[in-house]
């Protein structure tokens, strides 16, 4: 086996002085990035990591633990010793032979798919004792005395951020792709990753956010977000888009959807081959959807309550005039479907009947178990985003993105910055990145609401929410109900929605656990025949038991739904045109509110 020398591309003079010309180039970039940097409106320092108590307290419990069991440490020390003598005598046998024997522990990591990690003799030293490293931390980390269930995730967690940041391929000296691209390139790649890397501090005002797509590829309602449509209504806090129909009539009874206000509602109607939007409307529905203002400054007051008033009940209001209706049915997605399940219980308690029926995507309601999000639930950083939003007005979009990217840091992070950083690569002209690096911000009232009445103490299942001047309550969620979860969900984990259900009110509800995660095993076209999806009637059982005993369905579940949702949508009746007299056409579809970008 070569080690990777032999193959290494020849440095002629000239190229050499392309490279050192192109080096230059990066100098000048760097002190431009620099000035850039210094410019920027920085965050709490809170939300950057935990507070240092997390990592005294178990340095202290890991200590305390080896002077009671001295032989234990010194045992862990000697291996790692051992470890980190061995690869270092096989680096040096390499050198000698000019072989390497494959170590095959990172196999099937993706960060060391390069062959020179295990044919060149520098990089599989590098390799082998980051993953020592690797293990030897995961081994302290599991004898670490913690009682507290919540701080020994936590400090699991954080621990693993460190051991992904400080991977090998995360620096230039010791990333064989990007060192044989610059070679290669005579240091363009280099050059042009500086520049991918100052373009997005520029877009971003100093703060560093890896582009994930090619934005200059996709333009709202022209390559995305096309299903014909108008804006039919438009206040401070929405703007409601009617959907034109597509069959001669239509049923009765229409579809109000509202999407999560974090993300914006696109994402359902990326394009014609996977939109819901548009399937919906072709099976002969007329469908409302609500686009969520990007809020700024001017926001700050907007809580929970301007939500469901502003928002979902003018919404109802709006759609039952327009359709000449007494009733809708409601859709809510991730947390949307949270807020819908408020506006429910407020209408319960109110006596309204509006709602006929209600599905919810992704949607928590209780939270007593805080899943992946635990780290960033606690006092630590919500006491930190409460400063931070008390001075912004807003809860500026880049952070809850950055707090959603790290749960998935390797994927979402740290290969894209390498891809457009070290290799110099174009960011892919990929809808879906393209959709989630186009951000909203969340108010400051509102984001506080939501992270302590709801995130931590869970008020809504356990106790009562009191807003609006009702102790609302998850109990009272009483209408007929469907809820989609997603398998692999990492932000609304399925068994964490199931418990919220059991707990709703109704009589008649609908548990769906559709394979893939957040997005894709939503936003999961029949046409494609890619996702299924488990049904099982029984709601009494814990989590566990209903996945064991479900049946599972082949394909996408939207045509059962549509099934359940024939039931509740009443006659046929002719299809209806955007607007009416009262409400005059604003804007085509998608509106103006969902192009405004987020503040940083």
């Amino acid at each position: 086996m070569t080690t990777g020398q032999d193959n290494a591309p020849e440095l002629t003079g000239e190229h050499f002085e392309r490279l050192k010309e192109n080096m230059t180039k990066v100098e000048i970039l760097s002190k431009r990035l620099v000035e850039i940097m210094s410019g920027k409106n920085p965050h709490h320092p809170a939300l950057d990591g935990p507070n240092q108590d997390l990592f005294a307290k178990a340095a202290t419990a890991y200590w305390s633990d080896a002077a009671q069991n001295p032989a234990k440490l010194w045992e862990q020390q000697v291996e790692f010793w051992g470890k980190t003598v061995m690869n270092f005598a096989e680096a040096q046998k390499s050198m000698t032979s000019g072989s390497v024997v494959e170590g095959g522990e990172a196999s099937k990591d993706r960060r060391f798919a390069n062959p020179m990690w295990d044919t060149n003799p520098y990089f599989h030293f590098i390799k082998q004792q980051y993953l020592t490293n690797a293990a030897t931390i995961e081994q302290a980390l599991a004898e670490v005395n913690e009682d507290d269930p919540t701080e020994k995730q936590r400090l699991q967690y954080f621990a693993q951020q460190i051991v992904d940041l400080m991977a090998p391929t995360n620096f230039l000296a010791t990333n064989p792709d990007a060192l044989e691209k610059a070679v290669e390139t005579e240091g363009q790649s280099l050059v042009q990753g500086l520049e991918n890397m100052v373009a997005d501090l520029e877009a971003n005002k100093g703060e560093l956010i890896v582009r994930l797509a090619d934005e200059t590829a996709f333009e709202l309602g022209g390559n995305i977000a096309t299903t014909p449509g108008d804006v039919v209504f438009r206040n401070n806090m929405m703007e409601l888009i009617q959907y034109k129909p597509v069959t001669e009539t239509v049923h009765e009874i229409p579809i109000v959807l509202f999407p999560p206000w974090i993300n914006k509602f696109y994402i359902l109607d990326l394009k014609a081959q996977n939109s819901l939007i548009k399937w919906v409307t072709e099976q002969g529905y007329t469908l409302f959807v609500v686009s969520w203002v990007n809020p700024d400054t001017s926001h700050a007051e907007i809580g929970l309550e301007d939500y469901i008033q502003d928002g979902f009940l003018t919404a109802f209001d709006e759609v039952k005039k327009i359709c000449n209706v007494k009733q809708v049915n409601a859709v809510g997605y991730c947390i949307a479907g949270t807020t819908l399940s408020l506006t429910l219980s407020l209408l319960k308690q109110r006596g309204d009947k509006t709602v006929k029926s209600a599905t919810f995507f992704t949607a928590l309601t209780d939270f007593s178990d805080q899943g992946e999000f635990t780290p960033f639930l606690q006092n630590d950083f919500i006491d930190g985003i409460e400063e931070e939003v008390n001075k912004q007005g807003i809860l500026r979009s880049y952070i809850m993105a950055r707090t959603f990217s790290y749960l998935r840091s390797n994927d979402l992070i740290y290969s894209p910055a390498i891809r457009s950083y070290m290799l110099g690569e174009t960011p892919p002209a990929f809808d879906l990145l393209y959709w989630n690096g186009d951000g909203a911000n969340l108010p400051a009232k509102m984001a506080v609401q939501y992270l302590r009445g709801l995130c931590q103490r869970n008020e809504f299942a356990d106790g009562g929410f009191e807003l609006m001047g009702h102790t609302l309550n998850l109990k009272d969620v009483d209408v007929p109900l469907m809820s989609i979860t997603c398998e692999t969900d990492h932000i609304a984990a399925w068994k964490d929605c199931y418990r919220g259900v059991q707990k709703m009110g109704s009589r008649n509800k609908t548990f769906v656990v559709s394979e893939s995660g957040h997005i894709a095993g939503i936003v999961n076209p029949p046409s494609k025949k890619k996702y299924g999806h488990y049904l099982n009637p029984d709601l009494k059982a814990d989590s566990e038991t209903w996945m064991k005993e479900a049946d599972y369905h082949a394909g996408s579940w939207w045509p059962m739904w549509e099934v359940w949702l024939k039931k509740r949508s009443g006659k046929q009746v002719p299809a209806r045109d955007t607007g009416d007299s009262d409400h005059p056409r604003l804007a085509p579809a998608p509106g103006d509110y969902v192009t405004v970008k987020a503040n940083t």
